[in-house]
């Protein structure tokens, strides 16, 4: 078991494995939960993305209270114990899920993973306390990589099981959730030093103070309007994109799992890559404004797509967005004092986790509002044209908040 110490010259490579392999365990029953929702209860896929949407909601409303008492536990008792909890958490959710004989059961998962949902509240404080300021942008870049990565493979795997067996990729998530839990448990660091961490108090791990807190960051406070307009357009991916892929291209689970593979390794090149290259060439303020523009048009591109030829020409190129997320991360995160970087980190995990309270539900159901074949007007990437004008108000945003400061890096 590793101590707490100093953090060596792989501390980032440490959370980077953490991170994937958490990933791979989350993106594994992406493909396989329509037709589990399906198989429970005997709906059509237009009624089961309502509930896809509802465990989404779940999910996110737990870690939306949790994530800042997480953030705030990490501060007090450093990063090393909070993640491992996490991990066992999630593995015990996986395994929960897949023994589901019913709908509820599977509440009672997201209900789970949400309370232990630890790992990117704490793997972002870890990658500050471990990063020079001038730094931080390109190394946030990592968080960013590794959810790409465990897209490629997690997705994928899931695809390939699910052909066998719905239930089986979440057997192997458990699974891939223990095996990272051991790995950090024997060679994590801690890298919280002791004059760093401060006292925990519950009244500050209230989730809409932890936010409030950071009103006290001029700057901070203002971008995290931007980022609550892009986390709420984002879920549209996760929420309705395997229900997209099956009603507008007659996916199967292979086909989803394969196509959010390329998302993911499209993603972890341009974060893992090209993000620590462009964000010191561009500039912080650029890379952001940039970042989040071509998000915005590539969730409009997927939207209109004609053909699955053109959708992952879409997905390719919207990937260049990477480099907006850790860019305006790093410009946040130089705000900050280093006893605090855990509270930001909570905030930030807090407000996307209540963008998601509302995200997932409303987009489930703008999806099953146009995709129900007696609507109006059917349209089945109505979630991406909305989640293309959030992000757009977004930009504008990031561009009017940031373009009041000297911000440079």
């Amino acid at each position: 078991m590793v101590d707490s110490r100093t953090p060596g010259p792989n501390a980032l490579a440490f959370i980077f494995v953490t991170v994937l392999v958490d990933m791979i365990g989350l993106g594994i029953i992406i493909p396989v939960l329509p037709q589990l929702i399906m198989d429970l209860t005997g709906l059509t896929l237009a009624r089961a993305a309502l509930w896809g949407g509802a465990l989404a909601t779940l999910y996110a409303f737990m870690q939306f209270v949790c994530a800042p008492i997480v953030g705030n536990l990490s501060d007090r008792f450093g990063r090393r114990p909070v993640l491992l909890f996490s991990l066992a958490g999630f593995s015990l959710d996986y395994l929960i899920m897949g023994l589901a004989p019913f709908l509820w059961v599977l509440f009672i998962g997201r209900v789970l993973s949400g309370v232990f949902g630890a790992t990117y509240t704490t793997a972002g404080a870890f990658i500050a306390d471990v990063s020079p300021p001038e730094k931080r942008g390109a190394n946030f870049g990592l968080i960013g990589a590794a959810f790409g990565l465990g897209f490629i493979i997690g997705p994928v795997i899931g695809g390939v099981l699910g052909e066998f067996d719905h239930r089986l990729p979440f057997f192997a998530a458990a699974a891939l959730g223990m095996a990272n839990f051991i790995y950090g448990y024997f060679v994590l660091p801690e890298t919280l030093a002791e004059e760093n961490r401060r006292p925990f108090r519950l009244f500050n791990s209230n989730p809409l103070r932890a936010l409030l807190q950071m009103r006290q960051f001029p700057m901070v406070f203002g971008l995290l309007g931007a980022l609550a307009l892009f986390h709420l357009g984002h879920t549209a991916l996760p929420a309705a994109w395997a229900y997209f892929g099956i009603e507008r291209f007659g996916w199967s689970q292979l086909d989803i799992g394969i196509s959010l593979g390329v998302v993911g390794f499209s993603a972890a090149i341009v974060q893992g890559l090209l993000s620590r290259k462009v964000i010191p060439l561009l500039g912080a303020k650029r890379s952001a404004v940039i970042g989040f523009a071509i998000a915005g048009a590539a969730y409009w591109g997927y939207a209109l797509a004609p053909n699955v030829f053109v959708l992952y020409i879409i997905i390719v190129l919207g990937a260049l967005s990477g480099i907006g997320g850790p860019a305006l991360q790093g410009i946040m995160s130089n705000q900050v004092p280093a006893n605090m970087q855990g509270a930001l980190s909570g905030a930030t995990t807090s407000l996307a986790s209540l963008m998601t309270v509302f995200g997932p539900g409303m987009m489930t159901f703008i999806f099953y509002s146009f995709s129900n074949r007696d609507a109006a007007f059917y349209f089945p990437g109505a979630p991406f044209a909305l989640a293309g004008l959030l992000t757009a108000c977004a930009v504008v945003i990031i561009a009017r908040v940031i373009g009041r400061n000297a911000v440079t890096a």
